[in-house]
């Protein structure tokens, strides 16, 4: 009691005349207020932690469900990629081999002058080879109708190995006649560069050498 009524008769003005229990209470006061505080503060940074450490914990489990999902899964996902494999093989042996391409870029020739194309150029390039397969392109010219164009595809498209014919820089536009450049009736000029592919062998290291280059001109 005594105690509260010199707190009720404190002279803020003179601190320095308070008695020492007043003294000691404010100092135990002040004390706790600080500890309060400083706790407070540790408390808070430590929750901060605490929920980026919870939030990676739920993202962690999430990761961990699918990667065991993978992993249940891994045996039929390695079986299945065995099989996508070995039908890639497949169809990569039904592209022309080293041996049947000079056979096969006559055959395209040929198959041109058969549906009735005038072809003017047929320049294979040489051969560029990639992680499994080499590619070759092939600069020509032809001329005709859409109807022997449409007839060429479709030869080329029935040819005993598959031939996979890309273009590029490939323009199709009317043949101007001799005189006065109107358009030729009917006629069309193919002008460009296609590529054609084959598969590389087991026994070839990734390097394939040029081969030399065929031209059939002129002939109708």
């Amino acid at each position: 009691m005594k105690l509260i009524d010199e707190l009720r008769s404190l002279d803020r003005n003179n601190i320095g005349g308070w008695s020492a229990s007043v003294k000691a209470f404010f100092t135990v006061l002040l004390f706790l207020l600080v500890l309060f505080f400083g706790w407070y503060m540790y408390i808070s940074d430590q929750q901060d932690s605490l929920d980026q450490l919870v939030s990676k914990e739920q993202s962690l489990k999430q990761e961990f469900i699918k990667q065991q999902a993978k992993a249940v899964n891994l045996e039929a996902l390695q079986q299945q990629l065995d099989e996508m494999q070995d039908m890639l093989r497949q169809l990569l042996r039904q592209l022309p081999s080293k041996t049947e391409m000079p056979e096969l870029l006559v055959d395209i020739s040929q198959t041109a002058l058969s549906a009735g194309l005038e072809v003017e150029l047929f320049q294979p390039g040489s051969e560029a080879p990639k992680d499994f397969y080499a590619e070759r392109p092939i600069n020509l010219k032809l001329i005709g109708t859409y109807h022997q164009f449409g007839t060429f595809i479709s030869g080329v498209a029935s040819l005993p190995r598959v031939v996979i014919l890309t273009m590029h820089d490939v323009s199709l536009t009317p043949e101007k006649a001799d005189t006065g450049g109107a358009p030729a009736s009917g006629q069309l000029v193919l002008q460009g560069t296609v590529k054609t592919y084959r598969y590389l062998e087991d026994d070839e290291s990734g390097e394939t050498k040029p081969s030399g280059k065929a031209k059939a001109g002129g002939r109708k």
